[in-house]
């Protein structure tokens, strides 16, 4: 196999470590534009990952896209469809089922100056490459003192509601927030999921980009490429002014199904979607509870442990005077990830989201 890359830098002047991720004044301009397209039509996110995908192998002779089954067959959600025909298999090609080879094959191509996009086929199924991902993708930037970013995209289908069990179905997300020298990002849309990924890929640093299952075949009228709020930007995906309710990736359009639940008794949530985990957005979120003076945390994950305790604790910080009640959590329950069939009573619900703003309101 050859593959086309750029030499590395071996004479970069030494950087300040107080951080892993270089600060956004040293991150150089982005390298992808979103120019003129034709009329919009119905879009699902599966199709925009798969059209951010071809555009960023098209711009770039140095991307490469690889995993488990993502050639021939397209990956098991069709993302990767149609890419190994149109590119050949230098530039998108499957690897052994082996998730730590993947990460760390990753590290050496991104060292050598490629950019390397990589699938983990299932969430769970990240885990035996987190030692790579820990250790040394998070790590390269501060160990090499400034010398050596690893731009690598890792792709990470995640989060139930599609019938499978353990290992397929689960929401790591708190794991990678936690690394310092990730971006960690998540898209509830179509919009986002094409502009947030060709971000990610373009990006100088490693990102987790955590794609919801349960929306893949969600759909939004879109004129493809499109470009939105940038990494490290929240968005305000509904206005009210009962409670506000955050969530990110599939916990989405459970709150606004809360929310448009929530109307028929009275009640108005206003509802934040974080897109970005790390860099996390919460000037977004306090001005909305600013607004309201209420606000419930969900996500798919166990409540104990999960990312919504930091957004909880942040809301607690830096807007404790504007609340009227404690901040609300909503999650899994915290056992392991049950039988498909016992899914619908795990997972957050409609029912749960009111729960919580209805005990806000009591406070």
């Amino acid at each position: 196999m050859t593959l086309t890359a750029r030499a590395p830098t071996t004479t970069v002047p030494d950087v300040d470590l107080r951080s892993s991720v270089a600060p956004d004044d040293e991150v150089p301009p982005m390298s992808w534009s979103a120019p003129a397209s034709a009329e919009a039509r119905s879009v699902t996110l599966a199709q925009a990952l798969n059209r951010a995908l071809r555009d960023a192998l098209d711009a770039d002779d140095r991307v490469v896209i690889y995993g488990e089954d993502v050639g021939r067959l397209g990956g098991v959600f069709r993302i990767t469809d149609g890419l190994q025909e149109r590119f050949g298999e230098e530039r998108c090609f499957d690897s052994p089922l082996a998730e730590s080879a993947i990460v760390g094959s990753a590290v050496g191509m991104a060292l050598y100056g490629l950019v390397p996009v990589v699938e983990m086929q299932f969430d769970a199924f990240s885990y035996p490459a987190f030692e790579q991902i820990v250790s040394h993708v998070a790590k390269m930037r501060s160990r090499a003192r400034g010398r050596a970013g690893l731009p690598i995209t890792i792709r990470i289908p995640y989060g139930g509601h599609v019938g499978a069990p353990e290992h397929h179905s689960e929401s790591p997300e708190a794991y990678y927030a936690h690394t310092a020298g990730l971006r960690v990002v998540t898209p509830a849309t179509p919009g986002d999921a094409y502009s947030l990924l060709r971000e990610s890929i373009a990006s100088p640093d490693p990102v987790i980009f955590l794609e919801p299952k349960r929306q893949y075949y969600a759909t939004e009228e879109l004129a493809l490429p499109v470009r939105t709020e940038p990494i490290g930007c929240a968005a305000v995906r509904r206005r009210g002014t009962t409670a506000t309710v955050i969530a990110y990736g599939p916990s989405v359009s459970l709150a606004l199904q809360a929310a448009d639940a929530a109307a028929a008794r009275g009640h108005s949530l206003e509802v934040i979607d974080l897109r970005s985990l790390n860099p996390l957005d919460m000037d977004t979120p306090v001005a909305s509870v600013q607004r309201t003076g209420r606000c419930v945390v969900v996500h798919e994950a166990s409540t104990f442990g999960g990312f919504g305790g930091e957004v909880a604790a942040q809301i607690q910080e830096r807007a404790f005077y504007l609340l009227e009640a404690p901040v609300a959590r909503v999650g899994a329950f915290d056992v392991p990830y049950p039988p498909s069939r016992f899914e619908e009573h795990y997972l957050p619900t409609v029912g749960r989201v009111l729960d919580a703003v209805e005990r806000t309101l009591a406070t």
